[in-house]
């Protein structure tokens, strides 16, 4: 374990007792450096030294003293802002006031977003993270962050628990934008007024654009740089008892680190090229005792062997309230022009991933602004608006060249009038950006544009301001950026295009020499060459920028600035088919393919994904599965809307289709792969997507394939690693009780699923045995379907004995299986204990009154099952008798369906007796029951006491107009019943009547089914002219009722003074073509709204 980091008193004064300032700069670094022994030592040796003199004398003070002279910092006050062992050193108090006159006065550093405030706690990086440029990175995603852990930023450097150690290497990323400079300056200014890491005595912040302007340096070089008022010789030295280094942006360092060919280094005076002093750094030669927290892009924060790492933390992106604030600030004077570019920007699924990323947000909405306030100066409110990446930042463009960055939008419109030096500003802007991007090179300093032939003064135009954002180095120099990595990409882009025109060389090559290339296409091959055979993605969204530029409608925003108008023309078609070359059908479907898509589709040229994404709604996919059709369909599962939801690709793959789909599979949030006749041998590919620590995957249905306990065993394999599924349907397979037991010995392991369906699996009482095992030690599983899997009483039993000891679960359906009266009397003995179960399906059991009777008697005492299904059993009179007791006495049960039962009218008479005593139930299901008027009058009286019941369901039960007309009855007084089912229940005229003029007067219906009676033209009138008054109900089913013309123009005609209504069926009455046709117009002309089925 790592030694509590307390500092001895004598540590303390021989650091305040270094005269000089060099002796202070050793001092200092020493300690932190760890030479505490040798330091003491050398001191000690000292005759005049104030340490020896102290040491060699006993201590005079009493009771209170500091034994063994160690100073505990944990009992020191915090009384003062910037210090905890020393709190009146004035160097300490000067670094804080220096540090806050760094991180300056942003307001967005005083109230910072919930998303800074609180990080996400990761375990490594992802091959995504790795490889793929940021902006794959979010698109592949779907901008939804991995589930996490999250850790606030006050406890950002303390232990995880009370058995740890606080981190020395923290590593925070996060994609280009999101907001790490900004996390870091907002650290750094609440620690040095005392808001958090008050462990730490000194916070040392740096970042790599500062360490770039050294070629060399030295560990002692190093403190001093950050703390120079150490120099000082009227200060003493406090070494502190805890440090921080914060080493901002690592993916900006000019230098790749490289752990294996670096030579160590202990000596914190010898200087050492920048990125050898980090790496021993990181590695503990250098520094050993004190914090290291480094920020970073993912792929750059790679480079740092994952053992030496202590704490791996990830900034999110913003939510869709955040995008909404975002936008909100960067217009806080015109909050209705916001509006409509927020309105734009969830328009477009694309460009909303995007927005996820703070600083392409404002660069959006500054772009977008500017569109809205040039439709507004040119008079043209049918401006298009950006569909393209490309399109977008040429609107950024074009308000760089009005002018207009300082005034986010209000725009000269006329940019054809660019004057020449803006021009060769903005070719020799993009000759940097381009060979910045090929040598990744991010940061510029005034020698880099110096080289480049640019004036400095420049620099300080509007234009230049909108494009760089500059900042001051410790070393006194400037560092120059782009404002966003992706304008960067769209400046290279640009130049480019503009310099392979007269090029005779590559571009790419650094000596300029190569083989001859002539001609735009012969340099646009080059860069898609070189763009699709790299492995890092970093020029990804440069080629789709270069695509982009051929697009019409980029020509038309950019020509006279930085194109020639028209001239596209020549290149397009050329390009396109060039692009779609690169798809052919022996490369792999990967991020480099899917990005060709994107630039086709920056091209406009969009018929290939057109026609897959026509196939998908129209659920002709399975003909298309060509490597070109594959390709198109993962582009597609990233990008469009169709697929947001859900990505349903049943009945259209095969084996080989979904092994190259994989990778795409992998970032689905809800993936539905019904009906694909998937065998053992699939399964075990997607175990290994479900495996990956990539696996973005939340819900998956495999229903109705061909699984057997091989492929069953697969997918537990993977759900022992796997963290993100939540659900998995297996539905209709044929896992059997080998294929069960595997599932739930994964169960007992996974603590991420909460919804689990095996029905249809023949599992037997052996696989129900595994699962209630499983469910004994399992604490999320919360819905289980185990339907329709030859269940016999022993299996209840076991599950059963489950429950008595489980609190989770809260939906178990056990419908059609053969657990009998033994099973019910097993589940109802574990009702009494459980008190967490809230829904329970025992369709079609064959349990009889005793078990009914036994279930009911637990109902009196449980407090939680909400919902309860005995459909199709055998439950007669005497068993409803005791089901209405339970009513009486249960104020919890809401749904209760007794459908396809032997009720009568004598057991729904004791119900509907209960029911009037009743205050929970809200769904009350009684179809087909052999029910008659009796019972309808009886349940039309509980209607009239009853203050819950919102559905009734009497369908198929023989009540006749006297039922109806009871029952009608009631909703003139009812106020509570929404939904009212009464299909082929032998209604006629008269019932139909009656319901009519409780309809007049009732004002909570919304539902009313008459399938299959015969209410006739008269009914139909009575009905219609009760319409004409009702505004609640929203269906009315009137399919099969023998209307005829009449009574079908009736309805239709009472519409137009009806506007509630949405939904109507007239399907089954004797109309004619003709009639329903007039009709269906009649519908249409007086109700609009109003859906009709004819």
């Amino acid at each position: 374990m790592r030694k509590q980091d307390l500092w001895r008193d004598r540590e303390k004064r021989l650091a305040c007792s270094a005269g000089s300032p060099a002796e202070q700069v050793k001092a200092l670094v020493d300690l932190l450096a760890g030479k505490r022994g040798q330091l003491l030592q050398a001191h000690n040796k000292m005759p005049d030294s104030p340490l020896r003199s102290q040491s060699d004398g006993k201590s005079s003070t009493g009771r209170g003293s500091n034994r063994g002279g160690y100073l505990n910092p944990l009992t020191l006050p915090w009384d003062l802002t910037c210090f905890a062992l020393c709190h009146t050193d004035s160097r300490i108090r000067k670094h804080c006031e220096a540090l806050l006159s760094r991180v300056g006065n942003d307001p967005e550093l005083d109230s910072p977003s919930h998303r800074l405030a609180n990080l996400m706690l990761v375990e490594g990086l992802t091959d995504l993270q790795l490889r793929e440029h940021d902006f794959t990175q979010v698109e592949a995603t779907r901008g939804v962050w991995h589930p996490a852990r999250a850790i606030t930023l006050d406890r950002l450097f303390l232990p995880l628990s009370r058995v740890s150690i606080p981190p020395r290497i923290s590593i925070t990323i996060g994609v280009a934008g999101v907001g790490k400079t900004t996390l870091v300056r907002h650290f750094v200014r609440c620690w040095a007024r005392g808001q958090v890491g008050k462990d730490f005595s000194v916070v040392l912040p740096l970042t790599f654009r500062d360490l770039n302007t050294y070629e060399k340096l030295s560990a002692d070089r190093l403190i001093c740089s950050i703390f120079p008022n150490t120099g000082d010789a009227s200060l003493g030295v406090t070494a502190p008892d805890r440090a921080l280094l914060v080493l901002d942006g690592l993916d900006e360092c000019k230098t790749p680190l490289e752990f294996s060919n670096t030579m160590a280094c202990t000596d914190p005076k010898k200087e050492i090229q920048v990125d050898h002093l980090v790496t021993n750094i990181i590695r503990g030669n250098l520094f050993p005792e004190i914090s290291v927290w480094i920020t970073s892009r993912p792929s750059a924060a790679g480079q740092i062997p994952g053992g030496l790492v202590d704490r791996m933390t990830e900034i999110r992106g913003l939510t869709e309230e955040e995008i909404k604030v975002c936008l909100e600030q960067t217009f806080p004077e015109d909050q209705n022009l916001s509006g409509q570019v927020l309105s734009q920007v969830q328009a477009n699924r694309a460009l909303y991933l995007m927005c996820t990323i703070p600083a392409f947000c404002r660069l959006t909405g500054m772009a977008l602004g500017h569109l809205y306030h040039t439709r507004l100066a040119v008079h043209d409110t049918e401006l298009p608006l950006p569909q393209t990446l490309c399109e977008l930042y040429s609107w950024y463009f074009r308000m760089a060249l009005g002018g207009e960055g300082q005034d986010k939008g209000k725009v000269t419109p006329r940019i054809e009038q660019v004057t020449q030096g803006a021009r060769k500003m903005v070719g020799t802007l993009g000759r940097l950006a381009f060979h910045g991007l090929v040598k990744k090179k991010y940061v510029f300093y005034e020698q880099d544009i110096k080289a480049f032939g640019m004036d400095l003064t420049l620099l300080q135009s509007t234009l230049c301001s909108c494009l760089l954002q500059r900042e001051e180095t410790l070393a006194s120099s400037a560092a120059y950026c782009f404002t966003h990595l992706s304008l960067q990409e769209f400046m290279a882009a640009t130049y480019y295009y503009s310099a392979s025109k007269r090029a005779i060389f590559d571009l790419f090559t650094e000596s300029g020499m190569s083989w001859p290339r002539l001609g735009f296409l012969a340099h646009f091959r080059c860069a898609a060459q070189r763009a699709t055979q790299a492995k890092d993605g970093r020029l990804d969204v440069f080629l789709r920028f270069l695509s982009g530029l051929l697009s019409p409608r980029v020509n038309t925003l950019l020509a006279g600035s930085l194109l020639v108008q028209g001239e596209h023309q020549s290149y397009r078609a050329q390009v396109a088919e060039l692009l779609q070359g690169l798809l052919r059908p022996d490369t792999a479907v990967c991020a480099r393919a899917i990005n060709v898509l994107y630039c086709l589709h920056e091209l406009q040229h969009t018929e290939l994904a057109c026609s897959v994404e026509e196939a998908m709604q129209s659920g002709a996919l399975a003909g298309m599965t060509s490597p070109l059709h594959r390709k198109a369909l993962a582009y597609l599962l990233q990008m469009s809307d169709i697929c947001s939801p859900e990505a349903n690709l049943s009945l259209c793959l095969s084996q080989s289709v979904l092994q190259s789909l994989l990778p795409q599979l992998l970032y689905c949030q809800s993936l539905r792969l019904d009906n694909n006749q998937f065998q053992d041998a699939v399964m075990e590919l997607l175990g290994s997507v479900l495996s990956g620590k990539d696996c973005r995957i939340q819900t998956i249905s495999l229903a109705e394939n061909q699984i057997g306990n091989k492929g069953a065993k697969a997918l537990a394999r993977s759900l022992l690693v796997n963290r993100s599924l939540i659900t998995l349907d297996l539905r209709s397979n044929a896992i059997g009780p080998q294929g069960a037991k595997a599932l739930a010995d994964a169960l007992k392991i996974n603590r991420t699923l909460t919804s689990l369906s095996l029905q249809s699996n023949v599992i037997k009482d052996d696989g129900v045995m595994c699962m209630a095992e499983a469910l004994v030690s399992n604490h999320t599983i919360s819905v289980l379907q185990l339907q329709k899997n030859r269940i016999g009483p022993r299996g209840a039993q076991q599950m059963a004995g489950a429950l008595k000891q489980n609190r989770i679960l809260k939906e178990l359906m056990f419908s059609s299986n053969t657990i009998g009266d033994k099973g019910a009397m097993a589940l109802a003995e574990a009702l009494k204990v459980n008190q967490g179960l809230e829904s329970l399906d025992l369709q079609s059991n064959a349990i009889s009154n005793t078990g009914v009777a036994v279930l009911m008697r637990a109902l009196c005492t449980n407090q939680t099952l909400s919902s309860l299904n005995l459909r199709e059993n055998s439950i007669s009179p005497e068993g409803a008798q005791v089901l209405a007791q339970a009513l009486c006495m249960n104020n919890v049960l809401k749904h209760l369906d007794l459908t396809a039962n032997l009720l009568h009218d004598q057991g729904a008479q004791a119900i509907a007796v209960a029911v009037g005593k009743n205050d929970s139930l809200t769904h009350l299901h009684l179809q087909w029951n052999f029910i008659q008027a009796g019972a309808a009058r009886a349940l039309g009286q509980a209607l009239q006491l009853n203050r819950t019941l919102t559905t009734l369901d009497l369908q198929e039960n023989a009540i006749g107009d006297e039922g109806a007309s009871a029952v009608a009855g009631a909703l003139k007084v009812n106020t509570t019943l929404t939904a009212l089912y009464l299909q082929v229940a032998s209604i006629g005229t008269q019932g139909a009547q009656a319901l009519g003029e409780a309809l007049a007067v009732n004002r909570t219906l919304e539902i009313l089914d008459l399938r299959g009676n015969n209410v006739g033209i008269a009914g139909a009138k009575a009905l219609a002219n009760a319409l004409k008054l009702n505004s609640s109900l929203r269906r009315l089913n009137l399919q099969e009722n023998s209307l005829g013309m009449d009574g079908a123009i009736y309805v239709a005609t009472a519409l137009s003074e009806n506007r509630g209504l949405h939904h109507i069926n007239l399907q089954g009455n004797p109309i004619g073509e003709s009639g329903a046709r007039k009709i269906s117009e009649a519908i249409k002309t007086n109700a609009p709204m109003c859906t009709v089925e004819m």
